[in-house]
């Protein structure tokens, strides 16, 4: 454990260096609070646009304070996303490339507690980067528009945070089996991609997939509660973690005695 808790400061001193505890959150952040503010100064935006005839009424219905919340999570759903990706794409395949791996594993360090506490400094950085953004959107939805229970609040930002790990689960993979991380990057935005595709366009056949976690999320927002087939997509997606982060180590073990 304490080799295990070594590599993780070490994880998150890296992240110091290269900035991710600062441009991450801040990206985050900036994401969060875009949508309530753009949304409840959209009639005023509209107005200073122009172009519309004279004496024009621009009436929008005012949306409840869920809607716009579920509407900045979908923010996070495509940029937030994107931002995961980028951030964490060579999050392996970077190390192996640059022999850095090589080095620390030519040390007594198990390749389970090297690629695992990788994996922990990712998640750590994107449930923070995530808990600040989306503070950042419910505090400006409840200033302008109205208060989501706080209860709400936490049960979505979980569910949420949950499909976040998949994904960033899914770019280790990527990230320990392929050399170049802009490939890995790119084969795991194709494939999160395809799955929400796929999952979208036949969602009553796939009830528990882990991307029907952010539709969920939005039922809390709006008052629904929680689903019955939110805990089923949520041990799933908890699976899909477990085994994809155990092939993450084996891929990687394999490439590096290979290599």
């Amino acid at each position: 454990m304490s080799q295990w808790m070594t590599l993780l400061q070490k994880e998150i001193v890296e992240m110091w260096r290269n900035f991710k505890w600062i441009w991450v959150p801040i990206t985050f952040i900036l994401i969060g609070v875009q949508q309530p503010i753009t949304t409840y100064y959209m009639p005023q935006i509209l107005d200073l646009a122009g172009g519309l005839p004279e004496g024009a009424v621009i009436k929008i219905p005012t949306p409840t304070a869920g809607e716009v919340l579920i509407q900045g999570l979908g923010q996070y759903t495509t940029l937030g996303v994107l931002i995961i990706v980028l951030s964490t794409m060579g999050i392996l395949a970077a190390e192996r490339k640059s022999g850095v791996a090589a080095m620390i594993l030519v040390k007594p360090v198990s390749y389970r507690s090297f690629v695992t506490a990788k994996w922990a400094g990712g998640v750590l950085l994107v449930w923070f980067s995530f808990l600040i953004g989306y503070l950042a959107t419910w505090y400006y939805t409840g200033i302008l528009f109205e208060w989501i229970p706080v209860e709400d609040f936490f049960q979505s930002f979980f569910f949420y945070g949950l499909w976040l790990t998949v994904i960033l689960t899914i770019t280790m993979f990527f990230s320990a089996s392929l050399l170049a991380p802009g490939i890995a990057g790119f084969s795991s935005l194709a494939v999160v991609i395809v799955v929400n595709l796929v999952s979208s366009t036949i969602s009553n056949l796939l009830e528990w997939s882990p991307s029907q976690l952010t539709g969920y999320a939005g039922e809390i927002l709006l008052g629904k509660g929680i689903s019955d087939d939110t805990l089923p997509a949520s041990i799933i997606a908890a699976g899909c973690i477990v085994i994809l982060l155990a092939l993450s180590v084996v891929i990687f073990k394999k490439k590096e005695l290979a290599s």
